[in-house]
């Protein structure tokens, strides 16, 4: 691919930008002010320092190995060819499958309300149909497209939360927005934090596109922690003027759609529908981005031998099964299941890939630079956090704790098998 080809580092950031707010502020908004209440701007706060401890190991081998293949390449280089990172190779591409479904529901839920039609089975069904279709036909002009589209559509998206953020400011109760430090308030800011670190899960976009970024041993690093510190920054924000403009209850009883409802005390029919578009915008950008970064690791992984050959042909735009097959499943998912659920095992995922991560790291350390002791720093706040998850689900989703270990026994399970008839290995990238 030609350097004038490729992502610049405005354009990289736009994409994690555009996954991460497109991901949380307009679809969980609702439930992490349930859990956390008051305490939702600190909540964002430290699910924010959550990612930055994985972001230092995805910043150092990022930038070092560059694949598109991301955190499964670290995991390939770190810990060798086995049936664990063929097994997270696989899972990793399917969180991307289902996010793209995700997106797609979500898109659908604010459309249709939005332009009175109702939202029957078949008119839901039709717009996942229209809205997949077309991005799918933005990515197959490649990365340069993508970037060049995400960054507009993530400009139109901030323009609309910078109006709703300067107009609630304006009217803020901020008796409404002070933290409370007793121990249920404790609980609930600790259980947001896990939900809401999951929400800053869009940083990983940028190593699965970093054959496709220009220098990315620099462009890589700085791409994630601007994204995330700017993502945080936005959510910190975007709370304290939710929360100090309508009463708790109410943002929790508008859940899907809270911040169009907290538009309306100070910027009326206006704000609502301003932030009814913004949402759009903002799911857009996030499906957008998401096909990308779904198509460029079915592609990596089949190159590396982890996916069935169907994803490999000569290069990436020019056969482009890997880019259908996940848009297609992706759909597939979207007009076939609820995927609540799913969406809780799809983050017990991205947790336990994030783990091996920083074990690679470790492994990778004396080759690859870091400091030792805050490796194992932040491996102790991620295994914990992981529990904490996987509690949360126990306490209150036991369909998701079960769906979770039944996942990873599956992928288990799959790879094994694909490896006893295929006699298939991975490549190791020298």
């Amino acid at each position: 691919m030609g350097e004038n080809k490729k992502l610049s580092l405005v354009e990289v950031i736009s994409m994690a930008v555009g996954t991460m707010i497109g991901a949380s502020i307009f679809s969980i908004f609702g439930l992490g002010a349930k859990i956390a209440g008051n305490d939702l701007p600190e909540a964002f706060i430290l699910s924010g320092v959550y990612a930055l401890v994985v972001a230092y190991s995805y910043a150092i081998l990022g930038g070092k190995i560059i694949s598109n293949a991301g955190p499964i390449a670290f995991i390939l280089k770190g810990m060798g060819d086995s049936i664990t990172t063929g097994a997270l190779s696989i899972l990793m591409w399917l969180t991307y499958v289902i996010s793209i479904a995700l997106f797609v529901k979500g898109f659908a839920g604010y459309l249709l309300p939005f332009i009175h039609i109702e939202p029957t089975a078949l008119n839901v069904g039709i717009v996942e149909v229209i809205v997949i279709s077309f991005f799918t036909a933005l990515n197959l002009f490649g990365s340069k497209a993508v970037g060049r589209a995400e960054f507009y559509i993530v400009l139109i998206k901030l323009i609309i939360l910078l109006v709703f953020i300067l107009g609630g400011f304006m009217s803020i109760n901020w008796g409404m927005v002070k933290p409370g430090f007793d121990s249920s308030h404790t609980s609930g800011l600790l259980n947001a934090s896990i939900i809401f670190f999951l929400s800053y899960m869009g940083f990983g976009l940028i190593t699965n596109a970093s054959e496709n970024i220009k220098n990315p041993s620099k462009n890589v690093p700085r791409a994630i922690f601007i994204s995330i510190l700017f993502v945080m920054i936005f959510y910190v924000l975007i709370s304290v003027v939710t929360i100090g403009n309508l009463p708790l209850t109410e943002i929790i009883k508008a859940q899907e759609n809270a911040l169009a409802i907290a538009a309306k005390p100070f910027l009326g029919d206006f704000g609502f529908v301003l932030i009814t578009i913004g949402a759009l915008f903002s799911i857009s950008s996030a499906l957008n981005a998401t096909i990308f970064g779904g198509a460029n690791i079915a592609y990596s992984l089949a190159k590396d031998g982890q996916l069935p050959k169907i994803f490999e042909r000569k290069s990436w735009f020019k056969s482009t099964e890997g880019l259908y097959i996940t848009a297609a499943l992706g759909l597939l998912f979207a007009l076939s299941f609820d995927l609540q659920a799913i969406a809780s095992i799809t983050s017990t995922v991205f947790t336990v890939i994030y783990i091996f991560v920083i074990v690679s790291h470790l492994k990778l350390q004396k080759e690859y630079g870091g400091n030792r002791i805050l490796l194992f720093v932040n491996l102790t706040i991620l295994l914990i956090v992981f529990s904490a998850l996987m509690k949360y689900q126990w306490d209150t989703q036991r369909s998701a704790f079960f769906g979770s270990v039944f996942t990873f026994a599956v992928a288990y399970f799959v790879e094994y098998l694909y490896r006893k008839l295929r006699k298939r290995k991975m490549k190791i990238n020298k």
